[in-house]
């Protein structure tokens, strides 16, 4: 039998990727004994799943990353000797291509560190019950976090990268397009027999409508930096998926990177252009005609595919009262939330474009959209924000 060589003094392991039938290898890091047990006992609960390790803080998480190849890391915020904002880049820096999670509060400092982990390469958050009674008892908690980490293990398996491209340094004038490959190329092979593009509208907008989830946060700074300049004519509405106080973060990140006014909308506040509406987390955002003012409603009702906000009751809303010359974007996401709203916006004469498989941290919500027929146009982030330019300046592709 041949000899392995050992790798020399001081070396990296190469990052070994498991073959895809095998389960997800996941990683815990939380300071609480107790939270690290139930994490541990749901992974164990489920098949395709398995809980590779389980640390107290980060320190013991970046030292051991490259030892145990984890597929996904849920990672705390809060913790002794090194937090989770500290590890996060030393844990991406050792083992590229992990997915990690941030698990953090319901308070205003808890989203605000989520949302920046984002920025810094995290690929998603879920927000942890107020208590560890309340740990126990959160079967929607269990449910989001374990769908989170199947499909971005699955991501990674696949060698998916949950960074999305930094803007260019300088911004494209009106009508032009970053390079990128050919126009083909932005629909994935294995999804083009299923794609069916319809024709660009050729209606002015007169509205934007967004809907994002998993990978959004990234994704609409990264178009609202690209896009945000020429948004001074039209309302914007954007449906994130995210709870209270997160929204409220959201927003102000979207004010920062467009250069526009931008805040959750508010019942019954009139809408004007050049400002941007994110829908509260807890409600469903809608528009609606109050004396003949198009104005903010938002609504109570029960979850939508399982979201509230949900991004279906807001395109059908907005179509509703902007008709043909709504324009829709469908980002990153998981699920398929926004598919049956844009189909009504293509159905009404409105455009409709679909955040590509490449770029998307998960092809949920926009393959749901392009597979039912919806769009006109499947590009990658950095090409929407300049297309959505030339479409408000007067272009039709």
């Amino acid at each position: 039998m041949n000899a392995i060589a050992a790798p020399p003094p001081g070396a990296r392991p190469a990052a070994v990727r498991p073959k895809s039938d095998e389960p997800i290898r996941v990683m815990v890091v939380d300071d609480s004994a107790f939270i690290r047990g139930i994490l541990a006992r749901w992974i164990s609960e489920e098949p395709d799943l398995t809980l590779i390790a389980s640390h107290p803080n980060g320190r013991r998480a970046v030292d051991d990353v490259i030892r145990s190849q984890p597929d996904v890391a849920i990672l705390d915020i809060e913790m002794p000797e090194m937090d989770g904002l500290q590890a996060l880049p030393l844990i991406l820096e050792k083992r590229p291509g992990t997915a990690v999670i941030m698990a953090s509060t319901l308070t205003r400092r808890g989203a605000e560190v989520s949302i920046r982990a984002l920025t810094l390469g995290a690929a998603d958050y879920v927000p942890k019950p107020d208590s560890t009674n309340g740990l126990l008892a959160a079967a929607d908690f269990r449910h989001d976090l374990i769908s989170k980490v199947r499909s971005l293990g699955a991501g990674v398996r696949r060698g998916k990268s949950f960074r999305t491209p930094a803007p260019a340094t300088a911004r494209q004038s009106p009508g032009t397009s970053a390079p990128t490959t050919a126009r083909a190329a932005a629909i994935p092979a294995a999804a083009k027999p299923k794609v069916r593009l319809r024709p660009a509208s050729m209606s002015a907008v007169r509205a934007l409508a967004i809907g994002s989830s998993t990978g959004g946060p990234q994704a609409l700074t990264r178009f609202f930096t690209d896009a945000g300049s020429a948004l001074t004519t039209i309302p914007v509405f954007v449906t994130q998926h995210m709870p209270p106080t997160f929204t409220t973060i959201l927003a102000e990140h979207i004010a920062k990177a467009s250069g526009r006014p931008a805040a959750e909308g508010i019942d019954g506040e009139p809408v004007r252009p050049g400002h941007i509406y994110v829908a509260p987390g807890g409600k469903h955002m809608l528009v609606a005609k109050s004396n003949g003012t198009t104005v903010i409603k938002l609504s109570d009702a029960p979850p939508v595919n399982f979201c509230k906000p949900a991004v279906d009751p807001m395109f059908q809303s907005i179509a509703d009262i902007y008709g043909s010359a709504t324009l829709a974007l469908v980002l990153t996401g998981m699920g398929s939330d926004g598919a049956k709203g844009a189909t009504i916006i293509a159905d009404g004469g409105g455009a409709v474009i679909a955040q590509d498989e490449a770029s998307s941290v998960v092809w949920g919500m926009p393959g749901a959209t392009a597979e039912v027929g919806a769009c006109s146009e499947i590009l990658p982030i950095t090409e929407i924000g300049p297309r959505v330019v030339r479409r408000i300046s007067g272009g039709r592709s």
